[in-house]
């Protein structure tokens, strides 16, 4: 059994921003000698999740456009009441979604759908660098 472990840094803009981090991870998969086993990603932040998606720009745009109604900007949160920071939507948005991400390797690969990428949000009322933690367990 070997375990790899590696960490990912995006900028993301202002949120809901979706930053496609699929060649990022295939690249550590890959260089790990990792052939089958599963990956486990992180993203580090309580206004930032990971999630699967096809990565165009509608369904990306139907994707911000979503979180944004679950919970919207411009309506009472106690999160801005106590902090007074204005992103308590994004707190929430990210929960909604989560912050972490499991999937299997196979052949030296994430599995993947062929049209699916992992994608890292930032829910943020500014730009942020997220860092994403990468654990890869296998054989």
């Amino acid at each position: 059994m070997k375990i790899v472990t590696s960490e990912i840094r995006v900028r993301s803009a202002t949120g809901p921003d979706v930053v496609d981090i699929t060649p990022n991870v295939e690249e550590i998969v890959g260089n790990s000698g990792i052939e089958t086993g599963i990956l486990q990603a992180t993203v580090l932040g309580s206004t930032a999740s990971l999630t699967t998606i096809e990565y165009e720009p509608g369904v990306i745009e139907d994707l911000k456009r979503a979180v944004s109604r679950l919970a919207p900007i411009g309506v009472s949160y106690e999160h801005d009441q106590a902090w007074g920071d204005g992103n308590g939507y994004s707190h929430v948005q990210a929960a909604l979604l989560g912050p972490s991400l499991s999937l299997a390797v196979r052949q030296g690969c994430s599995a993947l759908g062929t049209w699916q990428q992992i994608v890292v949000i930032n829910h943020d009322c500014k730009p942020r660098e997220r860092h994403i933690l990468i654990t890869i367990i296998g054989q």
